[in-house]
């Protein structure tokens, strides 16, 4: 039986010996990632569940110079949450600290630790008649932790805002192995540094989130949901502004999606099918909703709708006239990754546009990939109300050859139109050396200042972000 590292052994001491993984089968689904993209060596996956364990760990692993990887739901599209090569990390997965701790309906507030699934924390707040409105594709298996770590944003963003949005507070083992109690739950509190955006979009870099004081809203209790189809990215910016000044805040979602989408749920994932008679170039997704059961969302929406088609702006629609068909709707925007995934090896891109220079963007873009790769498939979709496009990439036959030339025409041209290469997915591994291109020197040199301050020996999550 071979002899555990000594950090190994510190931390069986610390929680118990059958929360340290060791072996390589209960490892593995800890040491790649969720595209499999990356996949690391580790010294152990250790499982703790409270903060006070997670502070005991962190600094054992300053003593023994030994690096941290946090987890939690392990949904990474960067690469962000698994280790590197070397193996003198240990990966922290925060999956038992899943506590909802309390629920203030009178404050609307509620604080979960890191590892409640985002899934499990809507049903939370639904159960005392709340939203919470983080909602995204991976809600089933990733954790607010890593929502918070990632700054993640998904399909209200256009009502609610990002996950940074919605957080009043965190609790937060610091690089050294403090514990900063910072549950706040007030919406005032202007006293110094607002010491909660250090950790929220760091990836794990400058500490670790094991709690969080998140924003409850009203549970709506009216929606209406319609897919239209219009000529043009130009034509859904007109119809963009039209719901805006129509719905106000009543406009929840407003998605993007190019037909070649369409075509690869209807490929890939059973029991789908087409929305119109008759394809279309382009289609929108439109939710509104309301908090009181009897607003007539549903008449207001099809009568603005009507009027959309007269002008032009929209050539078709289809509204749910049921819950069913609700989820039907959405089930076409929702599929569209596992579609391309089943579809094959595809280059990625989660970049952000002003809203008003979309259309533009797509054209010419589009225009220069083409030229360069005439069989490449463009599969452009995304959150358009809030200006963030997944602007896929792939190659029938050829897989990730070309990455490094697509990535330079698409991020050449999300420069020129003052965009970024990072919308809601983060920096990770993926795009590491990408951002030391695209920010400024400045901006890059007071990154690595704060993460020298909080952390100077480097052990938080390294090799991902700056």
């Amino acid at each position: 039986m071979s002899v555990p590292s000594p950090i190994v052994a510190t931390v069986r001491e610390i929680i118990g010996a059958q929360y340290v993984l060791t072996d390589a089968v209960d490892t593995a689904p800890y040491l790649t990632d969720w595209r499999k993209s990356y996949t690391g060596v580790a010294l152990a996956v250790v499982r703790p569940v409270t903060t006070e364990e997670v502070a005991k760990i962190v600094k054992a692993c300053v003593a023994a110079n030994t690096p941290i990887v946090p987890q939690g739901g392990n949904t990474s599209m960067v690469g962000g949450s698994v280790p590197d090569t070397t193996g003198r990390a240990i990966v922290l997965s925060l999956n038992r600290m899943n506590r909802i701790r309390s629920i203030d309906t009178d404050n609307d507030t509620l604080i979960a630790e890191a590892g409640v699934i985002l899934q499990n924390l809507q049903l939370a707040a639904a159960n005392v008649g709340r939203l919470f409105p983080l909602s995204l594709g991976a809600e089933g298996s990733c954790t607010i932790g890593g929502n918070l770590s990632t700054n993640a944003g998904g399909t209200n963003v256009l009502r609610y805002g990002n996950t940074r949005d919605l957080v009043l507070g965190l609790e937060v083992v610091t690089p050294s192995g403090e514990i900063w109690h910072g549950l706040s739950g007030l919406r005032k509190d202007n006293t110094g540094y607002d010491l909660k955006h250090w950790f929220v979009g760091a990836e794990g870099t400058l500490g670790i989130i094991t709690a969080a004081s998140l924003k409850l809203f009203p549970q709506p209790q009216a929606r209406a949901v319609a897919m239209l189809a219009v000529a043009s990215p130009a034509e859904a910016v007109k119809l963009l502004n039209r719901m805006k000044r129509a719905f106000a805040d009543r406009l929840v979602g407003f998605e993007l999606i190019a037909r070649v989408c369409v075509e690869l749920v209807l490929r890939h994932i059973p029991n789908t099918r087409e929305p119109f008679a008759n394809p279309h170039a382009w289609q929108v997704l439109v939710e509104l909703n309301d908090s009181r059961a009897d607003a007539p969302i549903g008449e207001w929406m099809e009568r603005e709708l009507g009027e959309a088609i007269e002008s032009g702006e929209a050539l078709d629609a289809v509204i749910a006239t049921s819950d069913a068909q609700i989820v039907e709707l959405w089930r076409m925007r929702e599929e569209i990754t596992e579609g391309q995934r089943l579809e094959g090896k595809n280059v990625k891109h989660d970049i952000s546009i002003p809203i008003s220079r979309i259309p533009a963007f797509i054209e010419k873009c589009d225009a220069a990939l083409i030229s360069a790769f005439p069989s490449i498939s463009l599969v452009c979709f995304g959150h358009l109300g809030d200006g963030n496009l997944h602007y896929n990439c792939g190659i029938p036959a050829q897989g990730l050859a070309n990455s490094e030339a697509i990535n330079k025409i698409v991020y050449d041209h999300v420069d020129e139109f003052g965009g970024s290469i990072s919308a809601e997915h983060g920096i990770g591994q993926l795009r590491r050396e990408e951002l030391t291109h695209r920010k400024s020197a400045v901006a890059l040199e007071m990154m690595r200042q704060l993460k020298r301050a909080l952390d100077p020996h480097n052990l938080m999550n390294p090799g991902k972000v700056i």
